[in-house]
């Protein structure tokens, strides 16, 4: 189990998404891959927002993009210099909003290497637990899950990130109800069509029938994956 530091983002409002992805891609990208410490770094960008292949409630989320860096110091991700103001500044350029999570990483299908998954069709979901169920109920149904996942036809890779600390405004700890997201899903598939069919299987059918015992939301998105470091 691993360790990793997540942005969820929104763009400007007078920003397209093509503008704020070229932005976030070429500058902000070459910006950050700088920092100290910095072992891991992945941009995901979101080209849907289509549930596909589930029939389940989506929560209120409509972010832009995901970040993904692997820290050797959380408390001061972009070291102690003047990177983080500069860090800052550019994401109060093109940022509309910003939460960061942490969270514990397990990957249950071994994902591909980078330069495979660069063509395959990656999905990330945002779960939340449902209302009867306590953080520990979540945790030890979502272990009992990996094992219908592995059952699924057609998937390439899925790791499970369960958050262990939210931020709301990037440097403010804040609370479960302040950022009520309880774990991270990432898929990646073939195609969209093998996306379809894993769901639609008889083993994807029970993955799904299973999360309705101990989920509430999933509100799923399409991205393209880059890789900055």
């Amino acid at each position: 189990m691993t360790h990793v530091r997540m942005g969820l983002l929104y763009k400007k409002a007078d920003w397209t998404e093509a503008a704020f992805r070229e932005h976030w891609l070429h500058q902000h990208g070459a910006l950050v891959k700088h920092a100290p410490g910095l072992g891991e770094y992945w941009q995901n960008h979101v080209i849907d927002r289509v549930q596909r292949g589930i029939d389940f409630a989506r929560g209120p989320w409509e972010f832009d993009g995901f970040s993904q860096l692997r820290v050797s110091d959380p408390k001061h991700p972009f070291g102690e210099g003047d990177l983080p103001a500069r860090v800052r500044a550019d994401e109060q350029h093109f940022v509309g909003g910003l939460h960061i999570i942490e969270a514990e990483q397990t990957e249950v299908v071994a994902v591909p290497a980078p330069e495979e998954r660069a063509r395959l069709k990656k999905r990330i979901s945002l779960i939340r637990r449902r209302p009867d169920s306590s953080e520990a109920d979540f945790r030890k149904e979502w272990a009992v899950h990996a094992g219908w996942v592995r059952q699924m036809p057609g998937v390439r890779g899925y790791r499970q990130n369960a958050i262990v600390a939210r931020e709301v405004n990037k440097g403010v700890p804040s609370s479960y109800d302040a950022l009520p997201i309880d774990g991270l899903v990432e898929f990646w598939f073939e195609s969209t069509e093998t996306l379809q069919d894993a769901f639609g299987s008889p083993a994807g059918k029970q993955t799904m029938q299973h999360a309705t015992t101990f989920l509430s939301e999933i509100t799923a998105y399409l991205v393209d994956e880059h890789r900055i470091i």
